[in-house]
C-alpha cells in the first residue's frame, strides 16, 4: 500500500504470489465464473508505477439496490464517489471489493464509509494492499474459499521508481482496531513493500480477518464487475468454456447470444454458480447444434469420443450425465490428460469446415441415447448406455447414432435430405 499520490505496491509484488492462482480461476474452473480482469499488471520484478492515477475506480450498483460493486485501483476520489452512490441508495447492504490496492487515504476513507453504514464487505476474487484497509471494516467480512487477500508494509515512492518503506504505526492501529490478531498484523506489516503475503482462508478466519467463507452460489455474481459490456461478457464466456473459441470466428452470432444471456443473468443478480451453469448449458447446446448435418465420419468420431468419455467419467452419475444429457462439454472434460477439449475442438473444426448447413440454425432436441427403456420403464444405467452406443457404432447405424447423440431434430433433418423424402 502506498501513501498519497502513489499506486499500490501490489503492482510490483502481489502477482509473484497471486498471478498463477488468479489466472487459473479465470480458466474456471476453480469457481464458477471467474471474475474478469481488464488487463494484467506488470510482472513482479518490474519497478512500481509512479505515474499519476489511472482510470477512475469502477463503482456500480447491483440489481435490487442491495450490493455495490467496486473494481480497480483505489485512486483519488474513489471514496467520495462511493459515498454518493450510498447516499442515493440507502438499501445497500454489501460492498464487493476487487482491487489490487491504491492510495492509503482512499482505502481508509472507504473503510470509514463501510463502518459508518454498517456494510458487509465481500471479496469475490482479490483484495490486496490498501484495499484490505477497507475490507476489514465490514460488519461481516466474507470471501469465497479461493479469494486472495494480500498484505505488505506501506511505502512512499522514491526516486527512479524506488520504494521507500515508511512507518506503519497508523496501519497497525487500524488493523488492530478492526479486531485482527496482533501476531497476524505483525506478519502482515513485516512483509516488505515489494512483496505480498497471501494467507489462506483458514489463517484469515483464525486471525479474525474474515468472518465467513461463502460458496459461489450464495451471493450475486461479480465476474463482470470490471466490464459488463457484451465484449466483457464474451471474454468471460470463453474463459469459462474455451471449447467455444471456434465459434468466435465461425459462428460469432451464437457466441454473442450466449454472452448476452449470461450478461442478463449477471445484471439480474444471479449467483456465480448459476451464471456458470447457464454458460455450460448454452455451450453444450451450441456445440450439439454445430454437429447437426455433419458428415458420417465426423459423427462416428464424435460417438467414439462420447463412448470414451463415459468409460473415463469415474462414476455412474457422471457417466449417465454424459450419455443421458448429451453434454459434450462434460464429455470433453471427462477424458484424461486434458485430451478431450483438443479432441472435441478438432471435430468442431471439421464440422465448421464444410458448407454451413441449414441444420446449424436449428436448435436440436435433447439426445435420446438414454431414452426410457420401453421394456423396463426406467432410464438405463451407465453400462446399458455404453452398450447401446457401442452397438450403433459397430453397425454403422448413422441415423440412430445421429439421433442418439444429437436428438430427433438431427434425424429428421437427415432423413428429409434423402432421395424421395419430402
Amino acid at each position: 500500500m502506498r501513501r498519497r499520490r502513489a499506486w499500490s505496491g501490489a503492482r510490483a509484488g502481489v502477482w509473484a504470489g497471486v498471478l498463477a492462482v488468479v489466472l487459473a480461476g479465470l480458466g474456471l474452473a476453480d469457481r464458477a465464473g471467474v471474475p474478469a480482469l481488464a488487463g494484467l499488471p506488470r510482472p513482479a520484478e518490474a519497478p512500481p508505477d509512479t505515474a499519476p492515477d489511472g482510470p477512475p475506480t469502477r463503482i456500480t450498483l447491483g440489481p435490487g439496490g442491495r450490493d455495490v460493486r467496486l473494481w480497480g485501483d483505489l485512486n483519488d476520489g474513489a471514496a467520495a464517489r462511493l459515498r454518493r452512490v450510498l447516499d442515493a441508495n440507502p438499501g445497500v447492504a454489501r460492498l464487493h471489493l476487487t482491487s489490487d490496492g491504491g492510495l492509503v487515504d482512499e482505502g481508509v476513507a472507504i473503510g470509514e464509509l463501510v463502518a459508518e453504514r454498517g456494510l458487509v464487505t465481500y471479496v469475490p476474487d482479490y483484495c490486496v494492499s490498501a484495499c484490505t484497509l477497507a475490507f476489514v471494516r465490514g460488519r461481516e467480512r466474507l470471501i469465497v474459499e479461493d479469494s486472495r487477500l494480500g498484505f505488505h508494509a506501506p511505502y512512499e515512492p522514491g526516486a527512479f521508481g524506488s520504494m521507500v518503506q515508511v512507518d506503519s504505526t497508523e496501519e497497525r492501529g487500524r488493523y488492530l482496531a478492526a479486531g485482527l490478531e496482533p501476531g497476524f498484523v505483525d506478519q502482515a506489516l513485516a512483509t516488505p513493500s515489494r512483496d505480498i503475503w497471501i494467507p489462506d482462508a483458514a489463517r484469515l478466519r483464525a486471525a479474525g480477518v474474515v468472518t465467513r467463507v461463502v460458496g459461489p452460489g450464495d451471493l450475486p455474481d461479480s465476474t463482470l464487475d470490471d466490464d459488463d459490456s457484451l465484449a466483457g461478457a464474451r471474454a468471460a464466456v470463453l474463459r469459462a468454456v474455451d471449447l467455444l473459441a471456434p465459434f468466435a470466428a465461425q459462428r460469432p452470432g451464437v457466441l454473442d447470444g450466449i454472452a448476452a444471456r449470461y450478461r442478463d443473468a449477471y445484471r439480474q443478480g444471479r449467483s456465480e454458480s448459476e451464471g456458470l451453469d447457464l454458460i455450460r448449458a448454452e455451450a453444450a447446446g451450441a456445440i450439439r447444434t454445430a454437429f447437426l448435418g455433419t458428415d458420417d465420419a465426423t459423427l462416428a468420431d464424435l460417438g467414439r469420443l462420447v463412448l470414451d468419455a463415459m468409460a473415463a467419467s469415474g462414476s455412474e452419475e457422471a457417466c449417465r450425465a454424459v450419455g443421458r444429457d448429451g453434454d459434450l462439454v462434460a464429455a470433453a472434460e471427462a477424458l484424461p490428460d486434458r485430451r478431450g477439449p483438443g479432441r472435441l475442438g478438432g471435430l468442431l473444426d471439421r464440422a465448421f469446415a464444410g458448407p454451413a448447413p441449414l441444420a446449424a440454425r436449428v436448435r436440436p432436441t435433447l439426445p435420446l441415447l438414454a431414452a426410457t427403456s420401453p421394456l423396463h420403464g426406467h432410464a438405463p444405467g451407465c453400462d446399458a448406455l455404453r452398450h447401446r452406443l457401442a452397438g450403433m457404432l459397430a453397425r454403422g447405424d448413422t441415423l440412430r447414432l445421429r439421433e442418439a447423440l444429437l436428438g430427433r431434430t438431427a434425424r429428421r433433418l437427415e432423413a428429409s435430405a434423402l432421395p424421395g423424402e419430402p
